[in-house]
């Protein structure tokens, strides 16, 4: 017995240091993060995300090479995210959202997976952005004018159960069209009043996002990305290094990100009506109908109707013609 409890006491010695490595990492990150009084926000948010897990990544070998320069140490063959490099991304991300969103410009967020999902919808909803929390339908920003069809599509629906129409279908109708109206809310309801190109957009994962990220960089938005170890930060404008998989540490980051948009909306300029809005500007296949019906007899089209200019980004989103839309009969079609 006594033999026994020698060798217990060695080895307890022996276990703690690979123990307290972890803690001894994000002790000096956190150290080097925060210079000042311990009580300063700054500080407070620190402690707030390491508890959260913030700075544990993957596995080491779901690494991505490039993510190099984010990554403080490993333990256990799992790496651990600098929390100097998250501050860092978080703060500029915070600045680069409220100079946005004040001069004007929306913030779409994108998170799909489970431990994303409440959080996206509950803080987009607080600051007043649009969010897609359900699932990203290709070509939600590079088709933009069918998607928008598909909302047309869902105001029709609703008015019918607003009004009462819908008591006149037979029972087999009623539930085809309950079955479309649902499908198109979930997928798409998120981004019902998104009239305009956003002007940024904040990711949450990035590799399951992959194709968020590809139409965003093809139409020039500027992304905003909390990406883990396995992703890679070329493909983001400003990246925030961090683990998202963990749901308290992508609430908190969430959080601080709503805020800053809320301070911005207070230093927006007011716009009332049409202003507010921007300039409409319409398709070329609707300068195509117009100039058609101005040349019944022969007459020149007018400059308007010529002399249109396309924004290369942020500018206002091609909307349906009312022609589609109008005097389509209400009729189960393709859900989203």
């Amino acid at each position: 017995m006594s033999e026994q409890t020698e060798s217990q006491t060695e080895s307890a010695p022996q276990a703690q240091p690979a123990a307290a490595h972890v803690d001894a990492v994000v002790a000096d990150a956190v150290t080097e993060a925060v210079a000042g009084p311990a009580q300063t926000p700054q500080a407070k948010l620190v402690k707030e995300l390491v508890e959260a897990g913030v700075h544990y990544g993957h596995r080491v070998s779901r690494w991505n090479p490039k993510m190099e320069t984010y990554i403080r140490g490993k333990r256990n063959m799992i790496h651990i995210i600098d929390v100097r490099e998250t501050m860092k991304g978080l703060l500029r991300a915070k600045k680069l959202l409220q100079a946005m969103v004040s001069q004007g410009k929306d913030v779409l967020f994108v998170g799909t997976k489970r431990q994303a999902r409440h959080a996206i919808q509950e803080e987009a909803t607080r600051c007043g952005m649009h969010y897609v929390s359900e699932r990203w339908l290709g070509g939600t920003l590079t088709n933009f004018r069918t998607i928008r069809a598909r909302l047309n599509r869902l105001e029709e629906l609703e008015k019918l159960w607003a009004t009462g129409q819908i008591e006149t279908y037979s029972k087999k109708m009623k539930a085809t069209l309950q079955r479309e109206m649902v499908k198109i809310k979930t997928n798409l309801d998120g981004i019902r009043k998104m009239n305009n190109m956003p002007g940024v957009m904040f990711l949450v994962d990035t590799r399951r996002e992959h194709i968020a990220v590809k139409e965003a960089r093809k139409l020039g938005v500027p992304t905003i990305a909390l990406i883990d170890t396995d992703s890679d930060p070329d493909l983001i404008d400003l990246p925030i290094p961090g683990n998202d998989d963990a749901m308290r540490a992508i609430e908190i980051i969430l959080h601080e990100v709503a805020d800053s948009i809320i301070e911005g909306k207070h230093v927006r300029p007011e716009l009332k009506g049409e202003e507010a809005q921007g300039p409409r500007r319409r398709s070329t296949r609707s300068q195509f109908r117009a100039e058609d019906a101005t040349r019944t007899d022969g007459a020149p089209a007018s400059a308007e109707a010529t002399n249109i200019e396309i924004p290369a980004t942020g500018g206002p989103v091609e909307e349906v013609p009312a022609a589609q839309t109008a005097g389509e009969p209400v009729t189960a079609g393709h859900g989203a």
